[in-house]
């Protein structure tokens, strides 16, 4: 659906900036066309002016020699503005034939005023009527040009002034025609997309109300496009969450069985704890044998073992309530590695030394329990001792990340690492690889990091080895970093 409105908008805006385009160009010619009729109405009406003003010499020249001759100095003001009138021509453009008669008009334009100009020189008598006459005869001559002129440019530009008005009519229809049918077209195009997306939707919200009804099993059919990614993303969620409430349900069982079993763990503690006393006590009998010495001490340290189980899996079925104290995880982390250099060691001349690298990077104090803290990081620790009995290298890192406020924690190790199969069922309660482990530590830490409300992951190290990464939120505003 995406690809269809895109293709379809990207359409209808080509063709909106072409009608766009169109509409300018237009708008632009028929401006120059006006702006070039409107010159060629001024210039004719200058020859008009042009052709009048020879009249208005024509009539001073016949009035001089009769009872009312002009005044000298209005026939000389009539003579130079028809010079004006010529000379203005030439300031438009005009083609090289129009240039040409622009030219022979001014010729004789000046011919009739030196005509003129001697007939002024002259006194009256018979050497200036003769001199009138002619230049009567180059006066008549030129509005007769003129008029030729005239009607010729006249004719010409009565076709151009009709070409013009044809073409903005033909254009204001255009015009006429976009705009009626440009909201025609949005409105077709608006519903198409409309319907395209109404439909797919309605379906969706049909089928989140069947969700809501509780029928898990129902699944959107039919729907292409994007529409078509977003219900197969519904029916995976519809199936998530199917088997969400799968889980919830065995969890509801786990929690009855957990509360069971804590029960029960506790009635055989302390069974257990009068076979501990028992058993110590025939093992401080003087008459016993070596062999059931042993068989005793054998005992014994089962029933440790069975205590520890306990302990455990009581602090699974029922953990306590951190109880938060300022605490900085570089100071305790610290304090953790530093308990396993005295009980381990470090030096490279041991054939099975664990070299232990850090970075720690200042973080802020935060608040948390430093029991719960403490039993995470000394589990996780003892867990990569235990995975590298030939020796290798342990390396523990910290960074506050202050763009979501958490404290990053990560313990990496080179030993055997976690078989991909594995992976995700390491935090699961009762997993473990270890021919003598409970599979409860992991999943004990994990359930107190989520008590803080963090998390904690397991990879394998690209150099070989497990990294188990820690995220801890700042529970308190960053203070004063302290390494």
């Amino acid at each position: 659906m995406k690809k269809k409105i895109v293709v379809g908008l990207s359409i209808y805006t080509a063709v909106l900036l072409a009608a766009g385009i169109y509409i300018i160009y237009t708008i632009h010619a028929s401006t120059a066309d006006l702006n070039r009729l409107v010159r060629l109405h001024e210039v004719e009406i200058l020859r008009e002016h042009y052709l009048i003003q020879i009249k208005r010499v024509q009539s001073d020249l016949t009035l001089m020699e009769t009872s009312h001759p002009r005044s000298v100095g209005t026939v000389i003001n009539n003579v130079t503005d028809m010079g004006k009138l010529v000379d203005s021509c030439f300031g438009c453009h005009h083609s090289a034939q129009g240039t040409e008669q622009l030219a022979n008009l001014k010729m004789q334009t000046d011919r009739y005023k030196d005509a003129l100009a001697g007939i002024l020189a002259i006194r009256p008598g018979g050497r200036r009527r003769a001199a009138m006459e002619d230049a009567f005869r180059i006066g008549e001559n030129l509005i007769e040009q003129s008029r030729d002129m005239i009607a010729l440019t006249s004719s010409r530009l009565t076709e151009k002034t009709q070409k013009a008005m044809g073409d903005i009519g033909r254009t204001q229809y255009l015009l006429y025609g976009i705009v009626g049918l440009g909201p025609l077209l949005s409105a077709l195009l608006g519903y198409v997309f409309i319907s395209g997306m109404t439909r797919p939707l309605d379906a969706l919200l049909d089928s989140t109300r069947k969700l809501k009804a509780g029928d898990l099993d129902h699944r959107v059919q039919d729907l292409r496009d994007e529409f078509g990614e977003l219900a197969v993303s519904f029916n995976e969620m519809a199936e998530s969450l199917k088997e969400q409430m799968r889980k919830m349900q065995h969890t509801e069982q786990m929690v009855v069985v957990g509360e069971l079993a804590a029960g029960l763990a506790h009635e055989i503690k302390n069974p257990l704890a009068g076979i501990k006393v028992a058993m110590q006590v025939l093992f401080e009998e003087n008459g016993i044998s070596e062999e059931d010495r042993n068989v005793v001490r054998r005992v014994s340290q089962e029933v440790v073992r069975l205590e520890s189980l306990m302990k455990n899996f009581l602090n699974f079925a029922k953990p306590a309530k951190p109880q938060l104290a300022e605490l900085n995880v570089n100071s305790m982390i610290n304090t953790i590695l530093a308990f396993y250099v005295k009980s381990r060691p470090v030096s490279k001349d041991f054939p099975n030394a664990v070299c232990i690298t850090k970075e720690l990077h200042p973080v802020p104090n935060t608040m948390a329990d430093p029991m719960q803290l403490q039993q995470v990081f000394l589990n996780l620790v003892l867990n990569a001792v235990d995975a590298m009995p030939n020796g290798g290298m342990l390396h523990v890192r910290t960074v506050f990340d202050a763009g979501p406020s958490r404290i990053s924690i990560e313990i990496m190790d080179t030993g055997k690492g976690i078989s991909p199969e594995h992976v995700d069922k390491i935090f699961q309660p009762f997993f473990t690889t270890k021919p003598k482990g409970t599979g409860l530590g992991l999943a004990i830490s994990k359930q107190l990091i989520e008590q803080h409300g963090g998390f904690i992951t397991a990879a394998g190290n690209p150099s070989g080895g497990t990294i188990f990464g820690i995220q801890l939120p700042l529970k308190n505003p960053p203070g004063e970093m302290t390494t």
